[in-house]
C-alpha cells in the first residue's frame, strides 16, 4: 500500500466500527497515521491512531498496569540495549557483555506482561555494544531471540531506514510504512476476535497443483517435490489443524466423481475422512459456505475460506463479509505468510479430547449433504476492474493446433464432448466452415488461448469449449455475443449431455437458447441483447467482420 493508495482508500471509505489503536515505539509514530487508518478501513474499521510520547517506551513498559486495549508494540534493538541507539551516538566505552545481557533479560521480563498485545521486532543494524564483531553478532542474536521468545513477529530488516530515523525519528522507511501498517492492523484484529472453527478450502491450484478437469488425476501434483511442494506443505498444515479440532470442508468446481478418484488414488497427506464435507459442484461457492454454516449451526464468522482465484475470493467476500477470506499464493515466497495467518486464525490456548474428535461428530451431522444450486453475487464491478482483454483469432486458416487441443482436452465447458481429429476439422473448414479461438489477458497477465469454436457451413456450432481456468469471468457470454453480432451468426448448437459438462448445461439456461429435436436453437439477436453487458466487460481485439 503506497501513499496515494492509502489516500484513495480513506476517501472512498464509508465508515464502520471504531478500532482502538495505541502504537508504542521508541521513535515517532506520525508517519504511520495515514497508513494505519487506511489499513483499518480495508477491514471496515475506523481507526484514529494514538501513540506514546517520543522517547517514553522504557517507561511505558515498566508500567505495572495491564496493556491498554489496542496496544501494539514496535521494538528495536536499542529498546533492549540503549547504548545501541544511532540517535545517541557511540558511547565512549563499551560495556561488558554480561551487563548488556542483564539489561536484555530485564526488558524480556517486562514484555512477558504484555504478551496479550501484538509485538513486532525490527532487526535493524545498531551501533557496536561490545569490543569485537563476534560479541556484537552474538548480542544481536540474543536480542532477537528474546523478542521472539515473547511472541514478537519479525519484520524484514530492510524496513529500517537510518536516514528516516535520524531525520524524523521514525525507524521505518517510507516504502515500508504501508506494508508494516497492514501487518499491525491485521495482528490487532486477530487478538480481538475469537479463533475460527471451520476452514473451507478450494482444491485446484490450492490443495494440489493443476486443474483436475483439464490435467486429469495423473496430471496434478501434490507431493513433496517440484511444483507440488507448496501444496503438500499446505495439506500438512490442514492435517495438523484438523487434529487440533478445526473442521475442514472442501468446495471445488469439479464433478464429484473425478474428485473421488483423486482421494481414492491416495498419495497425499489428507484423506477424504479428514473433511466434514466435500462439495464438488458448479454452484456459487458463497452458497456452499452458507449452507455449511446452516447445517453445522455455526455463524459465518466461524469460517475461513482459502482460494487462489481472485474472482472466487471476491464473490465470497462480497456475499459473505463475515467469512475471513485468505488468498492462496501463486509463489513459494508468499506461502509463509499464509501459513502464519491460518495458524493465527485458528489458534486456541488449550485443546480438549472433544476438540480432537470434532471432525467425526460433524461428519455425521453433514452426512448426505448435497451442493447448493443457488447463484452467487453480481461480480460485474470486480470484473471491470480486472481490465480484461479478449482477443479473438480466426483459425480457419493457418495454425490451429491449440484450438484443436482445447476441443479434445476440455471436459467441463464442452458443447458435446466429441473428440475431433485435425482431419475432421479440416473437412468442415473446406466445406465453408469457420474456426475461432480466443485468448484472455488481464492486469495479472495472459491466460493464453482459452476458447475454441467450430461452426459448419450451415451455421451449426459443432464444437464450443472453454478452459475452466477462466470460469466466472463471463468469457463465454462475451464471445457468443460478439459472434451473434457478426455477419452469418450461428443459429444452432450441436449439444449433447455428457457426465462432466454440467457447466455448459448451466450456460444453456439463457433464454436465448431453445431446445429442439436437432440440438439447441440460438436466437443471435436475442442473445446479443441479453448479454451486451458481458461484452462490455472486455476490451475486444479480433478479426474484422466479413460479408
Amino acid at each position: 500500500m503506497k501513499f496515494l493508495e492509502a489516500r484513495k482508500i480513506l476517501r472512498e471509505f464509508k465508515g464502520g466500527e471504531a478500532l482502538s489503536f495505541l502504537l508504542a515505539l521508541s521513535g515517532t509514530a506520525e508517519p504511520f497515521e495515514l497508513y494505519l487508518a487506511a489499513a483499518a478501513a480495508l477491514q471496515g474499521r475506523i481507526l484514529k491512531p494514538r501513540a506514546i510520547p517520543f522517547g517514553t517506551l522504557a517507561q511505558h513498559l515498566r508500567q505495572a498496569s495491564a496493556p491498554e486495549p489496542g496496544e501494539v508494540l514496535l521494538l528495536l534493538p536499542w529498546d533492549f540495549a540503549p547504548d545501541a541507539d544511532w540517535r545517541s551516538g557511540v558511547t565512549p566505552e563499551s560495556r561488558a557483555p554480561a551487563e548488556i545481557e542483564a539489561g536484555i533479560d530485564a526488558v524480556g521480563k517486562l514484555l512477558e506482561r504484555r504478551r496479550s498485545s501484538p509485538i513486532f521486532y525490527l532487526p535493524a543494524p545498531f551501533l557496536p555494544l561490545a569490543g569485537n564483531p563476534a560479541q556484537n553478532a552474538a548480542l544481536a542474536a540474543r536480542i532477537q531471540g528474546e523478542a521472539l521468545r515473547n511472541g514478537a513477529r519479525l519484520l524484514p530488516a530492510e524496513a529500517f531506514s537510518l536516514a528516516t530515523y535520524l531525520s524524523s525519528g521514525c525507524p521505518v522507511g517510507g516504502t515500508h510504512l504501508g506494508p508494516v501498517a497492514l501487518l499491525m492492523v491485521a495482528a490487532l484484529l486477530e487478538v480481538a476476535r475469537p479463533p475460527r472453527k471451520v476452514l473451507v478450502t478450494d482444491f485446484d491450484e490450492v490443495l494440489w497443483s493443476g486443474v483436475l478437469a483439464e490435467d486429469g488425476v495423473a496430471g496434478i501434483a501434490m507431493g513433496p517435490d517440484g511444483k507440488g511442494y507448496r501444496h503438500f506443505i499446505y495439506q500438512s498444515l490442514l492435517l495438523r489443524l484438523r487434529k487440533e479440532g478445526v473442521l475442514l470442508a472442501g468446495v471445488t468446481r469439479n464433478s464429484p466423481e473425478i474428485v473421488a478418484e483423486v482421494f481414492a488414488k491416495g498419495g497425499m497427506p489428507l484423506k477424504v475422512s479428514d473433511f466434514v464435507a466435500v462439495l464438488a459442484s458448479y454452484g456459487a461457492k458463497s452458497a456452499q459456505i452458507r449452507q455449511l454454516g446452516e447445517r453445522l449451526n455455526l455463524g459465518l464468522d466461524a469460517f475461513v475460506f482459502v482460494d487462489d482465484n481472485p474472482i472466487e475470493v471476491s464473490e465470497v467476500s462480497s456475499q459473505l463479509p463475515e467469512v475471513l477470506v485468505r488468498r492462496f499464493p501463486d509463489r513459494e515466497e508468499a506461502l509463509p505468510g499464509l501459513i502464519a495467518e491460518l495458524v493465527a486464525d485458528f489458534h486456541r490456548e488449550t485443546l480438549t479430547a472433544e476438540d480432537r474428535d470434532r471432525t467425526e461428530l460433524y461428519r455425521r451431522r453433514l452426512e448426505g449433504i448435497a451442493p447448493s444450486q443457488l447463484s452467487g453475487g453480481d461480480l460485474s464491478g470486480f470484473l471491470r476492474e480486472l481490465g480484461m482483454t479478449l482477443t479473438i483469432h480466426d483459425r480457419s486458416t493457418g495454425d490451429r493446433t491449440r484450438v484443436v487441443q482445447l476441443i479434445n482436452k476440455t471436459n467441463q465447458f464442452n458443447l458435446n464432448g466429441r473428440r475431433l481429429e485435425d482431419g475432421d476439422v479440416a473437412a468442415i473448414l473446406a466445406a465453408g466452415g469457420r474456426l475461432y479461438g480466443a485468448s484472455l489477458a488481464d492486469r495479472s497477465g495472459s491466460h493464453g488461448e482459452i476458447l475454441a469454436c467450430l461452426i459448419d457451413a450451415g451455421g451449426t456450432v459443432r464444437a464450443l469449449v472453454m478452459s475452466c481456468r477462466v470460469f466466472q469471468r463471463q468469457v463465454e457470454y462475451a464471445f457468443l455475443a460478439w459472434l451473434s453480432g457478426r455477419p452469418h451468426p450461428p443459429t444452432r448448437l450441436d449439444f449433447a449431455e455428457t457426465p462432466r459438462n454440467e457447466p455448459f448445461r448451466m450456460f444453456l439456461a439463457s433464454p436465448s437458447f431453445a431446445p429442439g429435436e436437432a440440438g439447441v436453437a440460438l436466437d443471435p439477436g436475442r442473445f446479443l441483447e441479453h448479454h451486451a453487458a458481458s461484452l462490455e466487460l472486455f476490451t475486444l481485439d479480433g478479426p474484422e467482420p466479413t460479408s
